[in-house]
């Protein structure tokens, strides 16, 4: 049997913008470094991701110099985007999911910018102090546990094997023409090769390289999972496939939600270790 490496490593700056994929990446106690420190809202303050506006798929955002970001998307001019002062542009409360987290509005010209390409008001925001980490569901977590702008948890590890048996299902299923799908469609943190189809399932702690993380909980997916990554185009699968096989009490589940136990640094090509 092959020994599980990790595959692939992904970081998304800006909550449901299109990421990036680095050769080692920082562990830190809330997710990995530069992980979904931003997100967009509303003029309400609600969060605004891919559920509802599928095109932020197209928006590129990559670290700039500082810790600020450089935006890019179809038929616009690239815009560098500095970390916002809170002394010069104050604090916001956004909303996502039950939680308000108080968080830093970037310049005009990012929210600017976001608006025309959305064909919505939107704000760009930054999460900047520690003490608005959010805390991770109890249910699932120990005291302390923390997150940023992700949905629930500081990371989430897929493999290619799942991968693989998911889209020999999507093939024998009622929408074959939309896969095989890849993994960008789940949007992990860690993709981890050399393993057997939904291995994940029965983890409970592992080592990746010099890290350890617990195993929270299934992950079950949304619409997200639905977009094209690369068109913004909506379809039926996976959602359609994953019903009929992979439903569980979580939801409909791909891939799990993982909490490090401690900092570090993970590098594609790292050993895999199932503790438990």
């Amino acid at each position: 049997m092959s020994v599980p490496v990790l595959k692939a490593i992904h970081f998304y700056p800006v909550k449901s913008m299109a990421g990036c994929a680095p050769g080692e990446a920082a562990v830190e106690p809330w997710g990995l470094a530069g992980d979904r420190r931003w997100l967009l809202a509303d003029a309400d303050g609600r969060a605004v991701t891919q559920r509802q506006q599928p095109r932020l798929t197209l928006v590129s955002a990559r670290p700039a110099p500082g810790g600020g970001l450089l935006l890019t998307a179809p038929g616009t001019e690239p815009l560098e985007v500095a970390v916002p002062s809170e002394r010069e542009h104050g604090t916001c409360v956004v909303e996502l999911f039950q939680d308000k987290v108080e968080s830093v509005p970037a310049a005009a010209s990012a929210h600017a910018w976001l608006s025309d390409f959305l064909g919505i008001p939107v704000r760009l925001m930054h999460m900047d102090r520690p003490e608005s980490r959010r805390a991770v569901d109890p249910k699932y977590a120990r005291e302390g546990d923390t997150v940023s702008f992700a949905d629930a948890y500081p990371l989430l590890v897929t493999t290619t094997a799942s991968l693989d048996a998911l889209n020999s299902l999507i093939a024998q299923g009622d929408h074959p023409g939309e896969g095989p799908l890849p993994m960008n469609r789940f949007r992990p943190n860690l993709v981890v090769d050399g393993t057997t189809a939904w291995a994940e399932d029965d983890w409970r702690r592992l080592r990746v390289g010099e890290v350890t993380f617990r195993v929270a909980k299934p992950c079950g997916r949304c619409v997200i999972t639905t977009t094209d990554q690369t068109t913004a185009a909506r379809g039926k699968e996976p959602l359609r496939t994953l019903a009929r096989h992979r439903r569980r009490e979580n939801g409909l589940i791909f891939g799990q939600h993982l909490i490090p136990e401690h900092t570090g640094v993970l590098r594609v090509g790292d050993r895999v270790e199932i503790l438990g």
